[in-house]
């Protein structure tokens, strides 16, 4: 079949500064992948990412790099040959999905044999800033169920109580992003047990992960920068309690639920994240988190104005994108 790929990098502004242990975020920049044939067009987004190498120039390259197999006719089985894990696969993987989607008329969940999408759980983000600054935020979302709290080790326990005082009805995932080390872990350990503490993210540099081998902490640990794909989940076993699934980091959709099922079966908790991004990166997401423990997909949440028909956000909620947005075979 052959095809018409286009790609592009679009810029999509933030309604607030979004913080983290390694810096600031004010625009959500992202790739964006379409994929033409017999009258049915797909799309796939994905967002670069510094930490691991990644740059909205580079990704963009990586797709332009395998333009003429993809106009060609090479499907989802040979994609992990031509790229590897990560952005520029996972925008080329999701569009593929979509396409699929639409020129069958099967939906991509019934594909992947996932159940019908619908209302979601997702944390909200409160993102690092001073105690009083993280309260006010925690306050204005206190309704929602699940919220993520970003941390760093300077003052990591007035945060965390920052925010579990001003929302005292929600559970909390604590997120230092590689910001702590093993003796700030092991001190905050009684603090972390008296607080509604579902997991804490990363809280060591991925390069000190086994530091963790064999510990026992009083909220399971999830691994974020230290898993990437399934084929980590068995060095991870002994160090981390639960892992955390993004398909900017596995290549897409069809690594995603692979990882996630292969998770689950090894005994991991479960989490699907995201980047700060549109509802084009969450739709597919939200498909992988049917059979999650945890949902982490507020990234167009955070946006000044989402793409058109994506999803809606309300009370730690996230409701399902418009018919035709993505991967419904409309």
């Amino acid at each position: 079949m052959l095809r018409t790929l286009g790609v592009a990098r679009e810029r999509w502004p933030l309604s607030r500064p979004f913080r983290i242990s390694r810096g600031v975020k004010t625009e959500a920049e992202v790739v964006v992948v379409s994929l033409s044939a017999d009258g049915a067009a797909g799309r796939g987004e994905s967002v670069p990412y510094a930490r691991y190498g990644e740059t909205p120039e580079g990704v963009v390259e990586q797709i332009e790099g395998v333009r003429r197999a993809l106009e060609t006719g090479a499907d989802r089985s040979l994609i992990g040959a031509l790229l590897p894990p990560g952005a520029a696969r996972n925008a080329v993987d999701c569009a593929l999905w979509d396409l699929e989607a639409k020129l069958s008329g099967v939906p991509v969940s019934q594909a992947l044999g996932l159940g019908r999408p619908g209302r979601l759980v997702t944390a909200v983000t409160v993102s690092l800033d001073n105690p009083d600054r993280m309260a006010e935020a925690a306050a204005a979302v206190a309704h929602a169920p699940l919220i993520k709290v970003k941390v760093d080790a300077r003052d990591p326990a007035d945060q965390i109580r920052a925010v579990a005082g001003a929302a005292p009805g929600a559970r909390l995932i604590v997120d230092p992003n590689e910001s702590w080390s093993f003796e700030l872990l092991d001190r905050l350990q009684p603090l972390l047990a008296d607080l509604p503490v579902a997991l804490v993210e990363q809280p060591l540099p991925a390069d000190e992960e086994a530091r963790l081998e064999g510990y026992r902490p009083a909220a399971p640990i999830c691994a974020d920068e230290s898993a990437h794909t399934s084929a980590d989940l068995e060095r991870l076993r002994t160090r981390f309690q639960a892992v955390n699934v993004k398909l900017d980091k596995t290549g897409g959709l069809t690594e995603a639920v692979a990882m996630a099922r292969q998770a689950r079966a090894a005994g991991f908790k479960v989490m699907v994240g995201c980047m700060i991004c549109t509802s084009l990166s969450i739709a597919p997401a939200a498909l992988a988190a049917a059979e999650a423990d945890f949902a982490d997909l507020d990234g167009p949440w955070w946006l000044t104005q989402d793409r058109e028909g994506g999803l809606s956000f309300a009370d730690g909620f996230a409701a399902t994108p418009s018919s035709g947005f993505w991967g419904d075979g409309a």
